[in-house]
């Protein structure tokens, strides 16, 4: 898996490079999720949900919750049944 950049406003991963990325803001202990993009070279081929993936697993890691403000965001949390409980 790519390896996670975290600018302090943004989630960022490289794949065939390319960058996909999550805005965010921190209020606390709480990651509001606010934008995922992959650009169309990168879509449908998982990056999304790689990037959400390592984005939870930084959250739990961190002993953060989640709040998804992007559609996606909400609906990958939603369906993860291994980081749903990080959902706040």
């Amino acid at each position: 898996m790519a390896d996670l950049r975290d600018t302090g406003a943004r989630f960022e991963i490289d794949e065939q490079g390319e960058t996909s990325y999550a805005d965010y803001h921190l209020e606390g202990d709480r990651l509001y999720v606010d934008y995922v993009f992959s650009p169309p070279a990168l879509r449908g081929s998982g990056a999304s949900g790689r990037l959400m993936t390592a984005l939870s697993q930084d959250a739990r890691t961190k002993g953060r919750t989640i709040t998804p403000i992007c559609g996606y965001a909400a609906a990958w949390l939603k369906r993860s049944a291994e980081f749903g409980d990080l959902v706040a």
